[in-house]
């Protein structure tokens, strides 16, 4: 199910678009500020972002430079230049209040159907991508240099989020049946992985192994 972050401010606005998108099939959250949305992008797999431009602690254009995902900016503000400077930072749609609450859905399934038939990439947190194509993976838009074995590790996880593995299915699934290393070697990959691109990157299960949220 995509996940779909409101980020607005005016209750009876997000309402409408929050209960909209669920009953539409979505997972939609809710950012009242700049802050609280970048909180969720660092913890939350998000598909799209629905964002205002006016914001209590921060604008819509600010926050467009560091989310790094799919943006809908949304504003009541009618105007051209508006439009172009959201598209120039990032945005990659645009829909001017008031609107009609099928349109909003219209784009939004535009945008998950664009990330379908683009090369394919996995977004996790952080700001970080896989691209699976190019074998590379960017954080912010900066490539981080991963071995080949820390990097079938993160795909590993990227591919089967939530997914709980023990050391041993780890290593007979990364390296192979044969590999005479031991357990240590895949706590030496994660922490590789974890000093790359973040801490919060790979779950501890205590007592059994490792999972991405």
């Amino acid at each position: 199910m995509e996940t779909i972050l409101v980020v607005e401010d005016d209750a009876h606005i997000a309402d409408i678009l929050t209960y909209s998108l669920r009953r539409d099939g979505f997972t939609a959250l809710h950012a009242t500020t700049g802050a609280k949305a970048l909180e969720y992008a660092r913890t939350t797999y998000i598909d799209v972002v629905i964002l205002d431009v006016m914001l209590p602690d921060t604008t819509g254009f600010e926050l467009c430079k560091q989310l790094h995902l799919p943006i809908i900016m949304l504003t009541a503000r009618d105007d051209i230049t508006d439009k172009i400077v959201g598209l120039e930072l990032g945005a990659n749609d645009y829909i001017t209040k008031p609107f009609d609450i099928r349109e909003v859905l219209a784009r939004v399934r535009v945008q998950l159907r664009k990330q379908t038939t683009v090369s394919p990439t996995i977004k996790l947190t952080e700001g970080i991508i896989i691209d699976i194509l190019a074998h590379t993976v960017t954080k912010h838009n900066e490539v981080i240099a991963l071995k080949p074995k820390e990097y079938d590790l993160l795909l590993l996880f990227a591919e089967h989020r939530n997914q709980v593995f023990t050391r041993e299915a780890i290593l007979d699934t990364v390296w192979d049946f044969d590999f005479e290393g031991g357990l240590r070697t895949v706590d030496v990959h994660v922490q590789r992985l974890r000093k790359k691109l973040g801490a919060t990157i790979i779950d501890t299960v205590f007592g059994t192994g490792y999972k991405m949220a």
